[in-house]
């Protein structure tokens, strides 16, 4: 009945405009792609040409901006809804579901990275000499006889490489230190393990930015270079994303919102960050290690 007391244990969201904003933000973040890659205007008269010409960054920015207002505003609307008491356990149940099948999607995003990584490490010689049809198409192939492709010098992986392993490792034993903390009512010891962890995480990302200035070998001149970029770039992009989740948690936990019962929000960002390790000690054995 209208009006009545709720006799369910599910939460029926308010209205929000967050899924409209996204949608909008992302069409517009796709089109500032392919003005950004392609353009979509070579007439320099036109009053249009300083946005729509090839390169031009600015509607690509526009884009970005918005997908990060809808990010602030949906989730900062999810914590409103959590400090006001609309996660029953049946919610919070659903927010686990999500965030489980969220991290097995990304687990099928990096396996798209290793397959190629693989086929092209394992199988080069196979392909060596190769062509559809047995004719010969002009692409030199001498580049697949061997791994890495001639003239590529790889990174020493006992080196940064390894440095960062151990940031990584070193920063799994502090999340968990802050989760255990909470769970146990030490606030100042989970506030420290998320200042540790969230320090370990810059730090990474700057050793592999400092990695990057010294790679010989670039991003699209041959395949070692697109496959090594791609799967170690995104992951480090991961790292930045979750060294964000982190340092919010970071901040909801000092503006009192966690307690030792409730604190999801926590539990969601170490389970992400342990999904970002696991995923860098295959890279580090796999790419930098044995394929090398």
């Amino acid at each position: 009945m209208a009006g009545g007391a709720v006799k369910h244990d599910y939460h029926l969201v308010d209205p929000s405009p967050w899924p409209f904003v996204g949608s909008v933000a992302a069409f517009i973040l796709a089109i500032g792609l392919v003005i950004f890659m392609a353009g979509l205007s070579t007439n320099e008269e036109s009053w249009a040409y300083f946005l729509l010409r090839e390169g031009s960054p600015w509607v690509l920015v526009l884009g970005g901006l918005g997908i990060i207002y809808t990010m602030i505003g949906w989730w900062g609307d999810v914590i409103k809804e959590s400090m006001r008491g609309d996660h029953t356990p049946v919610v919070d149940l659903g927010l686990r579901y999500g965030m489980i099948l969220f991290i097995v999607s990304e687990v099928m995003f990096f396996a798209g990275w290793f397959w190629m990584f693989f086929e092209a490490a394992i199988f080069h010689d196979v392909r060596a000499g190769a062509s559809w049809d047995g004719t010969p198409i002009g692409v030199d192939y001498a580049g697949w006889e061997s791994w890495p492709p001639p003239g590529v010098e790889t990174f020493d992986p006992f080196h940064l490489p390894l440095i960062n392993t151990l940031i990584l490792l070193l920063s799994g034993t502090t999340v968990t230190w802050a989760h255990h903390a909470l769970q146990h009512g030490d606030r100042n010891g989970a506030k420290w393990g998320l200042v540790c962890t969230v320090a370990l995480g810059a730090l990474f990302t700057v050793v592999q930015a400092y990695e990057y200035t010294h790679a010989y070998f670039d991003f699209g001149g041959n395949l070692y270079g697109a496959t090594f970029f791609m799967a170690t770039g995104f992951h480090g992009a991961h790292v930045i994303i979750g060294t964000i989740f982190l340092a919010v948690c970071l901040l909801r936990l000092l503006a009192g919102h966690f307690t030792p019962q409730k604190h999801f929000g926590l539990e969601a960002a170490a389970w992400y960050w342990h999904f970002v390790d696991v995923v860098w000690l295959f890279l580090f054995a796999f790419v930098y290690v044995i394929f090398q």
